[in-house]
């Protein structure tokens, strides 16, 4: 019996495998460190054969490719003048196979099916965190937190607040009911159990500023596109002042007592000021794509010795914009900068232009989320990682050439699907 391609590649027909698909990435990268290879090969059967299926569907319409991969690219050209250039090369290949897997699922999967796939996803990540309980004692400010399977309470934290970002857009944005929506309500809850277990301020205060835009830009979606504009710049102009007054007023001293936190961010303000200063002896290039964080290296030798890092390994500096200072210099760090803000700028145009769009209300609420996180996290410079995966599969929605026709249709008049202005291929899965 020959099985159709379309059940594979074909968005309106594939819902069972790529939600499939989808679950066992977020698996894969919550706990590829604590299985091994195994279950990276089985990512990547998972996502790269698919072009062989069907390759005119990956192969057109690539031309908004370049803004994407340009840092992936330059992180590859970076073991040229690397300190450590046999581990630029060998994780750069990885990171550049990693973003062709999350553009390859960007065409693949609707958004319905990753909504569906991550929930599934989040729930065996969590649920395998709960069945071995571990607690990790941090010596830097004296506290026990939960964290599961992870080596870290801000891991566990932040698949806990996609698992309750991903409900709340399953609920309100795609209006899921019945069955669908009890299974969105017990993840979120599940979820939320996590996040307060794992203690984990950072995913707390991301989470609640995604679903804060994603309430904002879907309650813009009520008015015209011209008074829609005019209230966007309004509103984001008075967040932006409101900010400011609050942060002097102390609103900043305020949330860290709240959770718990000093001043040092426990002890981040210290790693960021020694980024700094490490990234200043080669400022333009940097010393190569994950060249820093090496056995040898003095410098990395000090800071793990200092920050209690007996393993040696899987430490950074807390910060996107730092590490890649100091991995790619000042022209990797404009291009990751280049790339963050143009996929929630993309998905902001998108939605202040079109007033049914599920699919960019859904991605912009992620890359908001991942921006956030940015400040404090690296989360989207690294391979195999949930983090990069959704960030590269929102600038790969952007530049689909099916879905952007599908904007075009609805912005030139086309009467919007039930699915809210998406075609079928794309929400219903």
């Amino acid at each position: 019996m020959k099985i159709p391609v379309a059940l594979f590649v074909s968005p309106e027909r594939n819902f069972g495998y790529g939600a499939v698909a989808v679950a066992l990435s977020l698996f894969v990268f919550a706990y590829s460190t604590r299985f091994g290879q195994a279950p990276i090969l089985l990512y990547y059967a998972l996502w790269l054969p698919l072009p062989l299926l069907d390759p005119p569907r990956y192969l057109r319409g690539n031309a908004h490719l370049p803004w994407i991969v340009a840092f992936g690219v330059f992180a590859l050209l970076s073991t040229f003048w690397s300190a450590a250039p046999g581990a630029t090369a060998r994780a750069s290949v990885q990171y550049l196979s990693h973003i062709a897997c999350a553009l390859i699922a960007a065409r693949t999967v609707s958004t319905r099916t990753l909504i569906f796939g991550g929930l599934g996803g989040v729930t065996l990540v969590l649920g395998y965190s709960l069945a071995v309980g571990g607690y990790h004692y941090d010596p830097i400010d004296g506290a026990y937190s939960f964290v599961g399977a992870f080596s870290s309470k801000n891991q566990l934290g932040f698949f806990a607040s996609l698992g309750i970002y991903l409900a709340f857009v399953s609920l309100v944005v795609l209006k899921q009911r019945g069955l669908s929506a009890a299974l969105a309500l017990s993840v979120g809850a599940l979820s939320g159990y996590s996040l307060l277990a794992s203690q984990s301020a950072t995913s707390v205060i991301t989470v609640a500023i995604a679903i804060a835009a994603g309430i904002f830009m879907r309650s813009l979606q009520l008015f015209a596109p011209l008074p829609r504009k005019l209230l966007f710049t309004a509103g984001t102009a008075l967040a932006l002042l409101g900010l400011f007054a609050a942060l002097q007023l102390g609103a900043f001293d305020a949330v860290l007592e709240v959770f718990g936190k000093d001043a040092t961010l426990t002890g981040r303000t210290y790693l960021w000021s020694e980024g700094m200063a490490a990234a200043r002896e080669n400022p333009i290039f940097g010393r190569g794509y994950q060249a820093f964080w090496v056995h040898g290296f003095a410098h990395a030798e000090r800071l793990w010795e200092e920050f209690y890092i007996t393993a040696r390994t899987g430490f950074h500096f807390h910060n996107t914009y730092i590490e890649t200072f100091v991995e790619l210099g000042v022209v990797g760090t404009v291009l990751i900068v280049v790339l963050m803000i143009g996929v929630v700028a993309g998905q902001v145009l998108v939605l202040l232009g079109s007033r049914h769009d599920p699919t960019a209300q859904v991605m912009l609420g992620l890359s908001v989320m991942l921006l956030v996180r940015s400040a404090v996290e690296v989360d989207v410079i690294t391979p195999y990682v949930v983090g990069s995966f959704l960030l590269y599969y929102a600038a790969g929605v952007l530049s689909d050439p099916n879905r952007r026709a599908a904007r075009a249709r609805i912005g030139a008049g086309a009467v919007p699907s039930s699915t809210g202005g998406q075609p079928a291929a794309y929400m219903r899965g």
